[in-house]
């Protein structure tokens, strides 16, 4: 029987998922800040450092699917909570981390990078394991519970409750890069945004509530389907197991996973490719060779500068969130799926000449940051119209680990490629040409049968 629920204002649980996403934000989307600071402090590479973030993302995709499944189960409050404090206490935890004696950092060679291994091993455990296990489980519950709060709107509601990802890394590229000049270190930046975490994750929590059983909003009534000969057709909800049988499913997931390499090889290594792009630019404007010191004030302003990538980047990757989900419920996800996609696959190809200087290089990262955070409500919302609501916890957790392996291979083979070439074109042109099989995937699927209620 419908319900309506008069007590619990529908519009909390968006709040609490805006908050939870937001915290994830801070955690995933601005690492690319750390990749310098952390390298000149440890004497690590950039494959090493590049190896922290493909592990959280290879962590905190995977653990959506079994986040989703003990939402589904015990309440979507209880899993964020105690996954937000596991994650505010791993990234608090990397501020922890002894930095090796700066002269034997200085000299370099084997006894450095001896010194740079053990902290480099709490990296990969504070950071990648546990605040990865803690983010995972964050970030999905909202997306499962927020429409169902909102069936006249889910994709506007799915939108709402993942803008934060990309609120959190506008807020984080250039905070952390402003707390990094002011302490000379990164590690502050894991203190202070850490416990500011745990105090976030704790009110996003308590917003999260499951809606009554039947629920409907006063007004509303769902839209009835009808089949050929004119008669009312009434079509149940996939089950879990049903979803993951169909084929739509798995090829979204490979979708998924193209979209999500291509977006995070270049959300890793997008603050470095400025910094190194417009270095090169100052080095030939005043005639200076490879080895020649550039001022410190000119290092920090090329910094600042190439922190303004990032940034832009999550502003469009929050506004693309909330913007194409109304558009989404109107029109349907395919064909906005292939116009952004085939976008970004463009994108990708001019993002490596387009590094020389801050304003094209930022242009270039906005318009990868409106394709990419595009996903985050298409991809779910396309479940939802699949497979409908009743097991999206458990039906976008599976989806949501094709982020996970691709956020560990992009970063990982991104930072590889790097190391190997000396250059970033070559990466940038492998993540085009993973992004036109995601285009050919979505251009040529279509939607699975519904299945009709047996009236016994």
């Amino acid at each position: 029987m419908p319900q309506t629920e008069k007590t619990f204002p529908r519009w909390i649980p968006l709040l609490g998922g805006l908050l939870g996403s937001t915290t994830c934000g801070l955690l995933l989307y601005a690492f690319s800040v750390f990749i310098r600071p952390l390298q000149a402090q440890f004497g690590w590479s950039v494959p090493d450092v590049a190896m922290a973030y493909a592990l959280i993302c290879l962590i905190f995709g995977l653990m959506t699917f079994p986040a989703g499944r003990l939402s589904d189960k015990y309440g979507s409050r209880n899993v964020v909570l105690v996954g937000g404090i596991i994650m505010a206490f791993g990234f608090f935890m990397v501020s922890t981390i002894t930095p090796p004696d700066p002269a034997v950092i200085a000299a370099g060679g084997d006894a450095a990078r001896a010194a740079g291994k053990p902290p480099l091993y709490l990296l990969y455990l504070y950071y990648g394991v546990i605040a990865g296990f803690g983010g995972g489980c964050v970030y999905l519950p909202p997306i499962a519970t927020a429409p169902k709060w909102w069936p006249d709107r889910r994709a506007l509601a799915t939108g709402f409750t993942v803008v934060g990802l990309g609120l959190g890394s506008f807020v984080m590229a250039p905070m952390a890069t402003g707390m990094i000049n002011h302490f000379g270190s990164a590690l502050p930046v894991f203190k202070y945004v850490g416990i500011a975490m745990g105090i976030m994750v704790v009110l996003a929590a308590l917003c999260l509530k499951e809606p009554p059983k039947g629920y409907r909003p006063a007004g509303w009534n769902p839209p009835v389907q009808s089949s050929a000969d004119g008669l009312v057709k009434c079509c149940r909800d996939y089950t879990y197991e049903e979803t993951k049988k169909t084929p739509q499913f798995w090829l979204l997931w490979v979708a998924y996973f193209c979209g999500s390499f291509a977006g995070l090889m270049v959300i890793g290594l997008i603050a470095k490719h400025g910094i190194d792009a417009m270095t090169l630019v100052y080095r030939a404007k005043e005639g200076l060779d490879a080895a020649a010191v550039i001022p410190e004030d000119v290092a920090k302003s090329i910094a600042m500068s190439a922190s303004l990538a990032p940034s832009t980047l999550a502003v469009f990757n929050a506004a693309v969130r909330i913007m194409v989900g109304p558009l989404a419920d109107r029109m349907g996800t395919k064909k906005i799926f292939v116009a952004l996609f085939a976008l970004q696959t463009v994108a990708m190809l001019i993002l490596f000449p387009a590094g020389k200087t801050a304003a094209l290089l930022a242009a270039c990262a906005g318009l990868i940051g409106w394709n990419y955070g595009a996903m985050f409500t298409l991809f779910p919302a396309t479940l939802l119209q699949y497979y409908g609501p009743t097991n999206q916890g458990s039906n976008y957790g599976l989806l949501f680990t094709a982020w996970g392996i691709a956020g560990f291979c992009g970063p990982y083979f991104g930072g590889k490629l790097q190391a190997m070439t000396g250059s970033f074109f070559v990466p940038f042109i492998v993540a085009a040409v993973v992004l036109a099989i995601s285009v050919a995937i979505l251009a040529t699927l279509k939607a699975p049968s519904k299945i009709p209620v047996i009236e016994a």
